[in-house]
């Protein structure tokens, strides 16, 4: 089994491998969540937290489907519903961290919404992933 294989191609159980693969997956939502809300506030006219929730919203869906084929390979629920379910449950409170990131670095600290954006993905993206790895995928 090559270096290769482990890290982007086997199923595994290695925590750090699904962080290493979760940054990626991460990545990819992270880049369809600020393209819609930069889309939605600067061309559609939409006030940037609902924008922000908006774009959010799509980055889930996006994480659920490709985490529960590439970087979780165990699942504590077997009914998908109930587990897509739980993970936007997890996506819903990580949505109120963004919100609320978001709107205190905006309104207070007068960054600008999309560098705003930046620092709550921090905290979220940390946030996601634990919870995901210790209530659905373990």
């Amino acid at each position: 089994m090559t270096i290769i294989n482990k890290i982007f191609k086997n199923k595994t159980d290695n925590t750090l491998i699904q962080l290493f693969r979760y940054t990626f997956v991460g990545g990819f939502a992270c880049i369809v969540d600020f393209g819609f809300l930069f889309l939605a506030t600067e061309f559609l006219g939409i006030h940037y937290l609902i924008s922000a929730a908006i774009a959010f919203l799509l980055g889930l869906a996006v994480n659920y489907i490709l985490s529960t084929f590439w970087v979780f390979n165990k699942r504590r629920l077997k009914n998908k519903w109930i587990e897509f379910n739980m993970f936007a449950l997890i996506g819903i409170a990580g949505l109120c961290f963004n919100e609320l990131f978001i709107w205190i670095f905006t309104d207070f600290i007068n960054f600008h919404y999309l560098v705003s954006k930046i620092f709550s993905t921090f905290f979220v993206y940390l946030w996601n992933f634990f919870a995901r790895k210790y209530f659905l995928f373990r």
